[in-house]
């Protein structure tokens, strides 16, 4: 037997090609399981199925395949032992050279609607990560691919290396191989977590993606990691242009994500650092862009933009008037497209997805991390509370949210000035409440005349609701819960200001 390639893959992208160049070029010889098998035999390459090779029948419905010695033995033999070679030959084991194996799509299965549980265990891959781990172990004398991607640089590989592929090339594939088997152990736990009120709370920890230029600063290291071996979220977003995407970008691109995934109707935000310098809501998004630009025009000059709806030729023009950083919606048309492509250096991107947000939240802390269920609840205005004598209109309500919604994704202490669904001042992350409130004051000016206040957290005295009404606001909503409720309350009575109380803090470090 010639040298011997395993295929045993779910995702048969690139399968053929690959299965080709190993016979035709390099003498391999094959050995599949039974599906791969079918589809190589159909494209007339010749195939020896697993069942045929260990002389043991495919059992269980195909849960047991390749769990058989002859298997593993040719997969795990190091070549340079005198002992493993005489166990070769004394069970009639041959060596494999080369393992190529993808996982069955676990994650892709439970995002499904409606699926069962029955349904998620079925697709559990056992075999498959066995091969994974085993063949990554011996990378010294086994090559593992687990990704579509590998297939063309390990065949140049064999190219410039006479048939054979470098040691460090076959190290990287085991460490990738690695890190695809601890990814998908992770998707299957965090799933069974999520089943269960009797486990603890913890997540475990994705796979790698990429390394990016630096970190915040040029003089720190930074990568990007995924959850899981499914695509979702910002690693499933496609760069249509522009420089590659940086530490910065990518958290800039989820707080402004974050945002607008808060609503419905046509959105806008524009970012800097995380936070918005200008929101905007609208029945069109041309609008809704043009509001968030003039709520600050100053600050939005290299601003990350989010728009909730595909972007078309109206919006693209105004979107190359300034110097933006990135620019990412749901879609983007061939108009758009042409007109943004004059910016060769701003970074298009197309996220599908700006609904889904992760269910939990991690930070890092010296000698480990916290977790924390992601700030999810649902909005239920009807838990409101009305504090105040007068009573706002439907309009004010409307206007309240909007500002409520803004303010959650501000970093505390928080407060957004709005009106008409546009930002008009925004204070960030003071170390007293009154500090914020007079930053988004004196931001909005004359344009807080008759606006709209929210505050993240409660006003432990009464000086916020004073200088919101001598600044010309009319409704304030916040969480309530001080011991000083009811000051602020009376002195908005004498002021005849609205007052709502949510009853939920959105505090964002």
């Amino acid at each position: 037997m010639a040298r011997l390639a395993l295929l045993s893959v779910y995702n048969k992208t690139g399968l053929v090609e690959l299965a080709k160049s190993l016979v035709v070029e390099f003498g391999f010889d094959l050995i599949s399981s039974e599906g791969t098998a079918k589809t190589l035999e159909n494209a007339g390459l010749k195939v020896l199925k697993v069942s045929d090779y260990t002389g043991f029948p495919e059992i269980l419905g195909g849960r047991v395949k390749t769990l058989h010695p002859q298997i593993h033995g040719g997969i795990l033999a190091r070549s340079n032992m005198e002992e493993d070679i005489t166990d070769l030959a004394n069970h009639q084991i041959h060596p494999i050279d080369l393992v190529v194996v993808n996982l069955y799509p676990f994650e892709q299965t439970i995002a499904k609607p409606g699926v069962t549980m029955a349904e998620a265990i079925e697709n559990i891959d056992i075999g498959g990560p066995a091969m994974l781990r085993a063949a990554s172990k011996n990378y010294a004398h086994v090559t593992v691919l687990c990704d579509v991607e590998q297939y063309k640089p390990y065949l140049e590989e064999l190219r410039q290396n006479n048939g054979h592929p470098s040691l460090e090339f076959q190290r990287q594939c085991a460490f990738k191989g690695f890190l695809q088997t601890s990814a998908y152990d992770s998707a299957v736990a965090n799933f069974l977590r999520q089943q269960s009120t009797i486990l603890p709370h913890w997540k475990t920890m994705g796979v790698y993606l990429k390394t990016l230029r630096y970190g915040e600063n040029p003089h720190q290291s930074a990568a990007w990691y995924q959850s899981g071996t499914y695509s979702t979220g910002w690693s499933g977003a496609t760069q249509l242009q522009g420089k590659e995407l940086s530490y910065n970008n990518l958290v800039d691109l989820e707080a402004a994500r974050c945002i607008i995934a808060e609503f419905t109707d046509p959105a806008v935000a524009i970012l800097k650092h995380t936070n918005p310098c200008g929101v905007g809501v609208s029945n069109t998004l041309l609008s809704a862009y043009c509001k968030a630009f003039a709520a600050d025009p100053i600050s939005a000059f290299g601003g990350i933009v989010a728009l909730n709806h595909p972007i078309k030729a109206d919006v693209a023009t105004e979107l190359t008037k300034t110097f933006l950083e990135c620019v990412v919606a749901p879609g983007c048309d061939d108009a758009a497209k042409e007109i943004i492509s004059n910016k060769s250096k701003l970074r298009l991107l197309v996220l599908p997805d700006f609904i889904s947000s992760p269910k939990e939240k991690v930070k890092i802390i010296a000698g480990g991390f916290l977790v924390q269920d992601n700030d999810n609840i649902v909005m239920d205005t009807s838990k409101w509370q009305v504090a105040t004598e007068k009573k706002p209109t439907d309009e004010q309500l409307v206007e309240l949210l909007f500002a409520w919604k803004v303010c959650k994704h501000v970093k505390s202490n928080a407060i957004v000035v709005a009106n008409n669904r546009t930002t008009l001042g925004i204070g960030v992350g003071q170390m007293n409440r009154v500090g914020s409130v007079k930053i988004a004051l004196e931001q909005a000016g004359e344009r807080a005349q008759g606006g709209y206040l929210a505050s993240d957290g409660f006003f432990p005295f009464d000086d916020s609701v004073r200088m919101s009404a001598a600044a010309g606001i009319k409704a304030i909503i916040q969480p309530g819960g001080s011991l000083r409720d009811k000051d602020s309350i009376k002195v908005a009575n004498e002021l005849n200001l609205v007052m709502i109380l949510t009853g939920v803090r959105h505090f964002l470090h």
